[in-house]
């Protein structure tokens, strides 16, 4: 289960984020790509965009539950 306290800066404010558990897989960046994209120098994914219809946000929980390491939050639920 994704650790807020560990979230990447990255991330945009908002109830999802991707934490230091992420292990750059690309899922989430296919899954949902207007909100997931890639930090290449670091490696991993982070949430670039909140999530602003309801297509959005189901694919975004759709990325976070396919996510293999649980690396995707969401403060909202």
């Amino acid at each position: 289960m994704a650790d807020y306290s560990n979230k990447y800066p990255d991330n945009v404010a908002g109830i999802f984020y991707v934490d230091d558990q992420c292990i750059d897989c690309d899922l989430c960046r296919e899954t949902a790509p207007a909100n997931f994209t890639r930090n290449d120098h670091g490696g991993h994914s982070y949430v670039f965009k909140q999530p602003s219809t309801a297509e959005e946000e189901a694919l975004c929980k759709e990325a976070m539950e396919g996510c293999p390491v649980e690396a995707i939050g969401n403060d909202g639920n």
